[in-house]
């Protein structure tokens, strides 16, 4: 049924939709209809205060597909690709063990009047909180932007959680995935010193 039927039925409304429509190729096309959430988060949104989320969202994975091996650094590495916004998780012998949707820092953001890309090179983490983890700076001037099982690799940057992981970079900087992704990096896999590689744009 597509959305217009659905609103046409009364089952849906516009005010009931946030994200829609998620396609993918798997030798067919499929769609997902992720019915809404209210909630804001990330780098570059604000909340209400709650610090509350499902870990169980339906998100699509990523079209893009990571390499299923690397080569072996002996710890966990994060891979974030900002031009396919999707990231990869591989293990000490260097095996991709996850992937999953990703959205990094956008090109520019008008509340701090310049570029907000995610910083690409190669990091370590170097401190990590858990889901009542929140955002000093943002929004601008008040800080308190939900930020839950954040793991920061670079200065303020780290990797989080977020209700909004959209196919585009739409971050103040950090990296988000979504809460489900985010509490099994956090609680599961990097550790302190873990690496974190951010590709270019």
């Amino acid at each position: 049924m597509t959305v217009d039927m659905l609103m046409f039925a009364g089952i849906l409304t516009l005010g009931e939709i946030t994200m829609v429509m998620e396609r993918y190729l798997t030798g067919v096309i499929s769609t997902a209809i992720i019915l809404s959430f209210s909630f804001l988060t990330g780098c570059s949104h604000t909340n209400s205060g709650s610090s509350s989320y499902s870990t169980s969202i339906p998100f699509a994975q990523p079209s893009y597909s990571f390499s299923k091996s690397r080569p072996p650094t002996g710890r966990s590495v994060f891979v974030f690709d900002p031009k396919h916004t999707a990231f990869g998780a591989y293990n000490a012998q260097g095996i991709l063990v996850r992937q999953g949707r990703a959205s990094g820092g956008k090109s520019y953001c008008p509340d701090v009047g310049r570029p907000c890309r995610t910083p690409s090179g190669s990091f370590r983490i170097y401190r990590k909180g858990g889901v009542d983890c929140k955002s000093s700076k943002y929004p601008v001037g008040e800080g308190g932007a939900p930020m839950p099982n954040c793991m920061f690799f670079h200065g303020g940057y780290s990797i989080h959680g977020s209700g909004h992981v959209p196919n585009y970079n739409a971050s103040h900087g950090c990296i988000r995935v979504v809460p489900s992704d985010a509490a099994w990096l956090n609680n599961n896999f990097l550790k302190m010193n873990s690496q974190v590689v951010v590709r270019s744009y």
